[in-house]
């Protein structure tokens, strides 16, 4: 930790939002990225593209992000973007709502290139703390958490606007977080196996029968396929009518 400031809020934030074709990212790639970098709580730069994915975009994904293919068209490929992404993930803390899907998206596209995730950056996930926080609320994701905390969001599933109001969000927890930076990484890793304890108490309480086709959901990014939810099975439990929705 000897690089990186003592106190979180003095480390430089990259925060990342990706706009996908899908759920894998083997074989599903990214169609918009964004990077909001913040300084001592402010944006300091804002790098957004439009990329090229190489395949068709699911029309589930143009219902929810407005990007259709043809906006697509002309657009740069990742791999000549790799070099500028990679650069602005240097030397910074990462942040991402949901982080687990934007690194492993990010992994694999700058793989292909040749480069890597920068894996000794720490890494913040908002969500994680929303979780904790707002362990009543039946949405915890970026658009209900946001709107509780009175941080406006313009645009809904487009990468600079979800970073951006991302950013805002982990901010928005100072008082509620260590200051020191190795303390807030240590609660955030003891809350996230603790959230992943609780929600794999009740998958293994909820069977989608042996007569159901539902395997994974296929085509489609987290949000679009989850709604209001960034967790499947969590989604699909608080579907069902009359269902009690898990804590």
């Amino acid at each position: 930790m000897s690089q990186w400031p003592q106190k979180w809020k003095d480390l430089p934030l990259a925060v990342i939002d990706v706009e996908t074709t899908g759920l894998d990212p083997a074989v599903d790639r990214v169609i918009e990225i964004g990077i909001i970098r913040f300084e001592a709580g402010e944006v300091v730069e804002t790098y957004g593209e439009l990329i090229s994915p190489g395949c068709p975009v699911p029309p589930e994904v143009t219902k929810i992000t407005g990007i259709k293919e043809e906006d697509l068209e002309g657009k740069p490929k990742f791999e000549e973007l790799a070099e500028a992404i990679h650069e602005r993930l240097q030397g910074v803390g990462v942040v991402a709502y949901n982080l687990s899907f934007d690194r492993s998206f990010m992994t694999t596209e700058l793989e292909r290139c040749g480069l890597s995730w920068p894996s000794e950056a720490p890494t913040l996930d908002p969500l994680i703390f929303a979780r904790q926080f707002f362990k009543n609320n039946p949405r915890k994701n970026l658009s209900a958490i946001s709107k509780l905390l009175g941080i406006p969001l313009e645009e809904a599933h487009r990468a600079t606007h979800d970073a951006t109001v991302a950013g805002h969000v982990l901010y928005a927890f100072e008082d509620r977080l260590p200051e020191e930076l190795d303390q807030l990484l240590q609660l955030q890793a003891q809350w996230e196996g603790m959230q992943a304890q609780e929600m794999s108490h009740w998958r293994g309480n909820f069977s989608l029968g042996s007569s159901s086709s539902v395997d994974r959901p296929i085509g489609l990014g987290p949000a679009y396929v989850y709604g209001d939810e960034t967790d499947p099975l969590r989604a699909l439990f608080m579907s069902v009518p009359e269902a009690k929705q898990p804590e």
